[in-house]
């Protein structure tokens, strides 16, 4: 029997529109929890992290060549940075054969600020395999689109 709750899809972009997202969000329109990575790379950047564990992200990139993929830090992660306009809009780990995402709220289109419910977060000391285990339980999956990287 298919899923009858409702969906809000979400699109972003970075600004010159080379990275674009949908993430299907299940439930009624409403407050979005966002995380600020309190790390040097989000901070810099000015990113707020969401994700769902029941909702998919396509991801679609216009021109691979101004694409970086970027890892830091653990390096378990592909920060995608468009060499454009130097906008952060997503990040993907592959766990076992399957891809999560987490999307950055900054780049969102149509969404107000104010359905953002923000909140400060902190993983360092985290061991590499917790992190792992929590971006599997909490981040979007089935990561699909142009970028199979």
């Amino acid at each position: 029997m298919p899923d009858a709750r409702p969906t809000r899809r979400i699109q972003g972009s970075c600004p010159c529109g080379n990275l674009c997202f949908t993430v299907d969000w299940p439930g009624s329109p409403g407050a979005i929890p966002v995380r600020a990575c309190g790390c040097t790379m989000c901070r810099k950047h000015g990113a707020i992290w969401t994700s769902h564990p029941e909702g998919p992200v396509a991801i679609e990139v216009a021109d691979e060549v101004r694409l970086l993929r970027y890892r830091f830090g653990t390096r378990t992660a592909d920060f995608h940075v468009c060499l454009g306009c130097v906008a952060m809009p997503a990040v993907i780990c592959s766990i076992d054969g399957s891809r999560y995402a987490v999307v950055n709220a900054s780049t969102f289109d149509g969404v107000e600020r104010s359905d953002l419910i923000e909140a400060a977060t902190d993983f360092e000391g985290e061991t590499t395999e917790a992190r792992l285990e929590r971006r599997q339980r909490n981040w979007s999956p089935s990561v699909s689109g142009s970028d199979e990287a």
